[in-house]
């Protein structure tokens, strides 16, 4: 029976190894892009190996460009890369705990718009696709036309079809197309729908009484 339990705990330090490996071979994949941490955005910090106060969890950037972490106190962060600063955070805790194990990774602010069920802000670690942000938001209403999908990034605007990212057509550089911080993304309506027909209608209707007041 001993050599059972100790079977079982041997298993389950195994498995928290391959879940920390899996997890840093995926926060190391950040390195590849260029991402730029901006006000509004964030780090997700999670500590193991520590006694003591658990100070994981999700810190965010103030507007200064300024980020405050537990018992590292204040970092500059504004407009610098993440792999930059992900290396910063570990030095710094590496001097204050022996031994500690932590993944860090970012969380970028993204707005998702338009014909999904759940529109608003988001968070991603900027390895999330298009497909994967209209998901964060509950997926398409049966009002959506995501033949084509909009992408402001800052100056710039991209379009996407949706459909054919699914189907797993499209160009590369489509299915590859990764989020960055303050994205909006927008899901077109289908026109023609009995949700578009009555908001064509009231306009119609407002517009009429607009002409007859001005006319009176």
């Amino acid at each position: 029976m001993e050599t059972f339990y100790r079977l079982n705990e041997i298993n389950e330090v195994f498995m928290k190894k391959i879940v920390l490996i899996v997890i840093f071979i995926i926060s190391n994949l950040f390195s590849l892009q260029a991402q730029i941490l901006e006000p509004g955005d964030g780090i997700r910090i999670t500590f193991y190996n520590i006694t003591g106060e658990d100070i994981s969890g999700d810190y965010f950037i103030q507007q200064n460009g300024v980020l405050q972490l537990p018992y590292i106190g204040l970092l500059r962060i504004n407009d610098r890369d993440y792999s930059l600063v992900r290396s910063e955070i570990e030095t710094k805790y590496d001097s204050l705990y022996t031994g500690v194990e932590l993944i860090i990774l970012p969380l970028f602010r993204i707005s998702v718009l338009g014909e999904v069920r759940t529109p608003g802000v988001y968070y991603v670690t900027g390895v999330e696709k298009l497909l994967d942000v209209i998901a964060l938001a509950g997926g398409e209403t049966a009002d959506s036309d995501i033949s084509e999908i909009y992408v402001q990034r800052k100056d710039q605007e991209f379009i996407f079809d949706a459909e054919k990212l699914i189907e797993g057509q499209g160009e590369q550089e489509e299915k590859d197309f990764y989020l960055k911080s303050g994205d909006r993304v927008f899901v077109s309506r289908k026109w023609g729908t009995a949700r578009s027909t009555a908001i064509l209608i009231s306009a119609a209707g407002l517009l009429i009484a607009i002409v007859a007041l001005v006319t009176r």
